[in-house]
This record gives C-alpha cells, structure tokens and sequence, in this order.
C-alpha cells in the first residue's frame, strides 16, 4: 500500500472512531418535542370522537321523532273520516295528549258489516287504526311519544314511536295559523289565532322537542352541552265539518 493511502485510510479510521451520537439533552429535548405531539394530536382526535358521538345522537334523535310524527300526523288528519264530528275526542285531548277515532273501513266489503258500521264493533283486528291516542309518558331516564291503538291486538296495543324527547304540545286551532318556532323553544309562540277546544279544532299544531344528551365534561376535549331541537307538524283535520255540506 502507498504511504499516501495508508494516510488516507488512517484519517478515516480516526474520523470513523471520533463520531458522537445525540446528548442526554437532545434526547430530552426530542421526547418532550414528540410527547407535546401527541398530546395535541390525542386532545383532536377526543373532540372529534365526541362531535361524531353528538351529531350521531342528533341524527337517531331526529329521525326517531321525525317518523313519529309523520305517523301522529297522517293519523290525524283523517281523524272524523266517515263520522259528523272532527274526530278528536274531547274528554282525552289536551296539551300532551290527544285521542282520535275514525271510521276508516266503512267502504271495505272485506270486513263484517258491524265494522263497516261502527268503530270496535267489528272482529278481532278489523277496528285497528280507528280509535288511536297519542300521548307523552316518562320512562326512567327518558321521555317518550307512545301511541295507543284501542281496537288492535293485545301486544300491539301500545307503541314507542321516540324516546329523548323533552315536551309534547298540541294546539288546536279553528283555522290555519302562523306562529314562531324558534329551535331554542320547546313550544311554538304567538300563534295568529286564538286556540279553540278540541272539539272545535280544525287545524291542529304539534311540537315535539327532542333532548340531546351532555357529552363529555364540560372543560374536557371536544365538549358538546346538551340542549334540544324543535319540531313542529301542521296538521289540517280535513274531515272536520264536512257533515255540514
């Protein structure tokens, strides 16, 4: 080997063997620098845990209450079909509840004749749908919406159709109305008339509103207060007054 390639490789050795890896401190400094990353980085995937959780919440909620009160809805507005009143019965029809009776298979020949004649005169299931009552019930921990079929099987009697819900009011009205609804409120305000008894209604006004649930610790990641949303049906009792024409 060349003296001056002896040189070279021993200066190499020296620089090789001279080579110094990270401080004490660098470490220290690094771990904490990596250890602030992924406490920030734990703290947002938290809240957004917690705001999925709250908008799935929402959504179950909603839909729940929306469905439920599309049915309260329908069943309403034919409330008095084939009879000479509105339908609605008075004596267990107020603010959280309303009952409504219908005589809905007068014009089917499929069912006896005292069916066709009357509400819960007919056989076993041939009345269901025609004598219903809607109502709020508290449950442990919850409210409900609950409707009650008179003329139905026994075990189908009574259906949950939404749970969280905060209040259930029903208005009635001689005619159509306007009114505010403010998602803040759990009630609709200054209607543009006057409410009228139940036997007198022909417009009626329902609004639910529905609970959202905490979640999390307030002061924690991703917090959501709790609160509730406001939903309202307007529901015309087309039968009402038409034995007068």
């Amino acid at each position: 080997m060349l003296p001056e390639q002896n040189e070279d490789l021993m200066q190499a050795l020296k620089n090789k063997n001279g080579t110094q890896g990270f401080s004490l401190l660098e470490l220290v400094v690094c771990l904490a620098i990596t250890l602030g990353i992924m406490a920030m980085a734990s703290t947002l995937v938290a809240s957004a845990f917690r705001v999925r959780s709250r908008e799935n919440q929402k959504s179950d909620a909603l839909a729940d209450v929306q469905r439920g009160l599309n049915i309260m809805s329908r069943e309403i507005a034919n409330g008095g079909f084939n009879l000479n009143t509105n339908g609605i019965v008075s004596a267990e029809s107020g603010a959280t509840t309303i009952r409504v009776r219908s005589n809905l298979n007068k014009f089917n020949t499929a069912v006896s004749a005292n069916a066709r004649n009357g509400i819960g005169l007919g056989l076993a299931g041939e009345d269901q749908g025609e004598d219903v009552k809607y109502f709020r019930n508290l449950a442990v921990g919850t409210q409900y919406l609950a409707r009650w079929d008179e003329y139905t099987a026994n075990r189908f009697k009574g259906t949950v159709l939404a749970n969280r819900i905060d209040s259930l009011q029903i208005h009635y009205f001689g005619q159509a109305v306007t009114y505010n609804a403010n998602q803040s409120d759990t009630d609709i305000s200054s209607p543009s008339s006057a409410e009228v008894l139940p036997a007198a209604a022909k417009y009626v006004v329902i609004a639910l509103s529905v609970t959202l649930d905490r979640v999390g610790q307030p002061g924690s990641p991703g917090y959501q207060p709790g609160g509730h949303v406001l939903l309202v049906s307007d529901v015309t009792l087309r039968n009402a007054g038409l034995s007068t024409y």
